[in-house]
């Protein structure tokens, strides 16, 4: 059993940064896969990024890459989503998950364990 608490989420002006945070509780942290996705109001849930159990790998989604970073730390049980040149579209919530799996994984039907979500609004 994994849990996951997100934080990090703010207000921010178009073109600044967040950094979220995303930590685990369990032994197995390192086992896991992880990944961020968000859900902006009236649409459905899409993938952000993953990052392998070991973060040697980690895989974007087009709309983020080149702007976002996604990292972890497997001796504190967190994974960071680090957020640049922030847009408006890039509002919403944001999930992390952990997957059952070693490597990174873009499907959400995957993932076994999810965080509450934080939330990220960016002003233009």
């Amino acid at each position: 059993q994994v849990q996951l608490v997100e934080s990090g989420g703010g207000l921010v002006q178009a073109g600044g940064s967040l950094r979220l945070s995303c930590a685990a509780s369990g032994r197995t942290f390192s086992s896991y896969g992880m990944g961020w996705f968000r859900q902006a109001p009236g649409k459905e849930r899409e993938f952000v990024t993953t990052i392998t159990a070991s973060g040697a790998n980690t895989y974007y989604a087009d709309s983020v890459k080149g702007r976002f970073t996604i990292s972890r730390d497997n001796v504190k049980n967190t994974v960071y989503l680090q957020m640049n040149s922030l847009k408006p579209e890039d509002t919403a919530i944001y999930y992390c998950a952990a997957s059952g799996l070693r490597f990174g994984v873009t499907d959400a039907n995957k993932y076994a364990y999810w965080g509450q979500g934080t939330q990220v609004t960016v002003s233009s």
